[in-house]
């Protein structure tokens, strides 16, 4: 019987540090990734916008 409930001890931590690296994945897939994705755009944006703007008042 013990070994039974070791069994079944073991399974379900391993079962549920499972489902929480997948969580923990899934959400930096879905939310930190896209994030930090556009924040590199607005930043890519507003140094094209400001060679954009020296190169029009050079001449």
């Amino acid at each position: 019987m013990a070994k039974k409930f070791l069994t079944g001890f073991v399974t379900g931590s391993v079962a549920a540090i499972g489902a929480v690296a997948a969580s923990a994945y899934a959400f930096k897939k879905t939310v930190i990734e896209p994030t930090e994705e556009r924040a590199q755009q607005i930043e890519e944006n507003r140094r094209r916008a400001n060679r954009k703007s020296h190169q029009a008042h050079m001449g």
